[in-house]
């Protein structure tokens, strides 16, 4: 029943298994509304990684487990870059955190990492949030010697991150807001369909944010004949394959968007299979989302959830000498 984890990867994991070893927030800085940017001192994971991948970080040692992109990471000092939405109870947690606080659990890289190849004249799109997944790949595209195409876009001006990022990893960069209030009133797809009107030669696309816009890329891609690829988000629980909560159905067979992904040929997804797997727990997403706002100490940071064990035996707490 194990079989398809055979081909797997090995994993290169970091996870705090003592209080002194978590890992430091050494930034924390908001980039848009209720968007935020940490650097974490993760030295494992930070020489591992590779564009694409991701990790898992926990709160608190009873938290849930939130996969975030790896959108940066710096060898030297050992850190990566996370960028964190708050949308939910966790991640508002998580953007209730600052320098100097620390997280318990941070596991990775996991996925795939993006297959970077010098393949000419390449689009980057990024939708909201998605502009930071996107940004890791479009800097490795631009390394390999592609000509790269950048396409970002946000609901409103306050909601638009990582533009001068993007700017300087791009060869063009255009910038879209749906109402209007910053740069190209429309969608990405709309500057998308336009670059392809006007004969631009385009290779290779990757899209990635909200489903129903990496859908709207695909089908304006598809009669072009565009490899287009989307980097997928289902739920998902532990990030190796085991639990199957983050299957996906590309080209009529499930994969699983933690161990064969997180991209994908989006000629190949069902978008409505993702979308409906999606909204399963969204009844209890509100619901915990709203009991967190209601609670009196909600702008206080999660609390450090230490072991029962260890509390009446301290001296497991110990490290040996």
């Amino acid at each position: 029943m194990f079989r398809h984890l055979e081909r797997r990867p090995p994993i290169h994991m970091s996870t705090a298994t003592h209080n002194s070893e978590r890992f430091q927030i050494i930034e924390a800085r908001l980039l848009a509304t209720d968007v935020k940017l940490f650097r974490v001192v993760v030295p494992r994971i930070a020489r591992k990684r590779k564009a694409g991948q991701f990790v898992i970080v926990r709160v608190h040692a009873q938290g849930e487990r939130v996969p975030l992109t790896i959108a940066d990471s710096d060898p030297k000092d050992g850190t990566i870059t996370i960028i964190v939405q708050g949308v939910g109870k966790t991640t508002r947690q998580l953007n209730g955190l600052e320098a100097g606080d620390h997280l318990p659990d941070v596991v990775g890289p996991l996925g795939k990492p993006s297959e970077i190849e010098r393949y000419g004249t390449v689009t980057v799109i990024g939708g909201g949030v998605g502009t930071a997944i996107a940004y890791p790949t479009a800097k490795a595209l631009k390394s390999a010697g592609n000509h790269v195409i950048s396409i970002i876009g946000a609901r409103n001006r306050e909601l638009l991150i990582l533009e001068p990022e993007m700017r300087a990893i791009s060869d063009e960069l255009y910038v879209t807001t749906d109402d209007g209030s910053y740069a190209e009133k429309g969608f990405v797809t709309d500057k998308l369909k336009a670059l392809m009107a006007a004969g631009r030669k385009i290779d290779y696309v990757l899209a990635i944010g909200p489903i129903p816009m990496m859908r709207a890329v695909a089908e304006a891609t598809r009669p072009h004949g565009i490899k287009t690829i989307v980097s997928l988000n289902p739920i998902m629980v532990d990030g190796t394959g085991m639990c199957g909560g983050c299957r996906v159905l590309v080209g009529g067979r499930s994969q699983f968007a933690c161990v064969d992904g997180p991209e994908f040929d989006a000629h190949r997804v069902d978008f409505d299979i993702l979308m409906k797997r999606n909204a399963m727990y969204r009844d209890a997403e509100r619901v915990a989302l709203e009991k967190f706002l209601q609670d009196s100490r909600r702008d206080e940071k999660p609390a450090n959830h230490e072991c029962r064990l260890e509390q009446k035996h301290p001296e497991l707490s110990r490290r040996p000498a």
